[in-house]
């Protein structure tokens, strides 16, 4: 949490190597996922998805663990669909239900010890008949993060500050989420979008 606050100011110019073209992506991608309804976002950062989510919602809550992230994201987002919530994901409770789920970039922070504990949560604020998005990083990735010795999850990163703080960054492929998340009682369709991107579809399994 520490790290994306001092990087809130920077986060969009070292986010995306080209924002114009991410942007244009991003609301590509969203047009055909179509994410209906009453929406959360979950690790909304800087509002970047926020945007494009809002135009396809009902109701979109935005939450993020850091306040300095949030007032960026309210700054880009100014519609009155949009609710923002400053929380932990891991420590939050849904206070309702939506019908679709949605975090961009945040899976992969989250730690294999909390992995299940994060889809309680997902679970927990999903409609019965709703549906999980998200985006990540393919496994090539973590070729570009500086992990600590006799780590596979905790990496080093260095803001234009000079300041260095270490997080979670546990990059899974397509079949390692599909037979975790299959375990957790979810059904998963998980498949590459375009040369760098993870996408996946999550509902919840039926019962036998």
């Amino acid at each position: 949490m520490a790290y994306y606050r001092r990087r809130a100011a920077e986060y969009d110019l070292t986010s995306y190597e080209d924002l114009p073209r991410a942007d244009r992506r991003i609301a590509s991608l969203l047009d055909r996922l179509r994410p209906e309804g009453d929406v959360l976002e979950i690790a909304c950062g800087t509002g970047i998805w926020t945007r494009h989510l809002a135009g396809h919602a009902r109701s979109l809550t935005a939450l993020d663990a850091a306040p300095e992230m949030i007032a960026l994201a309210r700054q880009r987002v100014a519609d009155p669909r949009v609710t923002f919530v400053a929380a932990d994901v891991l420590d939050w409770a849904p206070p309702r239900r939506y019908d679709t789920v949605f975090f961009g970039f945040w899976l992969s922070h989250v730690p294999a010890e909390a992995f299940g504990r994060f889809w309680s949560v997902v679970r927990g604020a999903l409609a019965g008949d709703g549906r999980v998005l998200f985006v990540d990083d393919l496994p090539d990735a973590a070729g570009r993060e500086t992990y600590v010795a006799g780590s596979g999850e905790i990496v080093e990163r260095q803001l234009r500050d000079g300041t260095r703080h270490q997080l979670v960054k546990l990059v899974r492929d397509q079949q390692a989420l599909t037979r975790q998340l299959t375990e957790l009682g979810w059904h998963a369709t998980i498949a590459q979008s375009g040369a760098d991107w993870l996408l996946g579809e999550v509902r919840p399994a039926l019962s036998p």
